[in-house]
């Protein structure tokens, strides 16, 4: 009984998205709409439609709209959302291009400080792995290709800081040990 509702309930969707994608224009108009929004009216949170590709356009390519969203959340401070936004593409678009893309701009997130997923080590290693795996034959999406010439200076630079810090370690060390050798030597010569 439950099924028999789901499938008549997804069928009558389906109807109205090909009926919404062979007119041109959206099922209500806000003019159409009489009086103002009531204290009782539930907005939904759905994606632009201009920007929702009708049903034989999916066959066309990519879709680059949670993408794009990432990219804006990104730009806003909004690294979370980002994420999440990067994150939905990857599992919707489920292609090896979205899935190296949206792994680039995650990764690009993690090497970022302000972020609460900041983890530049993490960044690096994923991105040493994207790098070995760069699809062929698919046009990337340019803003990713820009994240990933950033991304490789970001992982160049944090690994020249970390070996110079592995050198002023091993120079502190080397100071220790030198200021105690002194040390030693000034109490035999002195005699104390």
């Amino acid at each position: 009984m439950f099924l028999t509702r789901v499938s008549f309930a997804v069928l009558g969707s389906m109807v109205l998205l090909l009926q919404a994608c062979a007119s041109g224009s959206t099922a209500i108009d806000s003019s159409q709409v009489s009086g103002s929004k009531t204290a009782n009216e539930i907005t939904l949170n759905l994606p632009d439609p201009t920007l929702v590709p009708c049903v034989d356009d999916q066959n066309v390519g990519v879709d680059y709209t949670y993408l794009e969203k990432g990219f804006s959340a990104m730009v806003a401070g909004d690294n979370v959302e980002a994420v999440n936004y990067f994150r939905r593409y990857q599992r919707l678009e489920s292609t090896p291009g979205a899935d190296w893309e949206a792994g680039i701009a995650i990764a690009y997130e993690k090497m970022l400080p302000d972020s609460p997923y900041y983890n530049w080590r993490a960044a690096a290693d994923a991105y040493r792995q994207l790098m070995r795996r760069v699809p062929e034959g698919i046009e990337l999406n340019q803003q990713v290709l820009i994240l990933g010439g950033t991304l490789a200076v970001l992982v160049g630079l944090h690994d020249y800081i970390d070996e110079l810090q592995n050198e002023k370690d091993d120079l502190s060390e080397s100071l220790e040990k030198r200021e105690e050798a002194l040390k030693r030597l000034r109490e035999l010569i002195l005699g104390q």
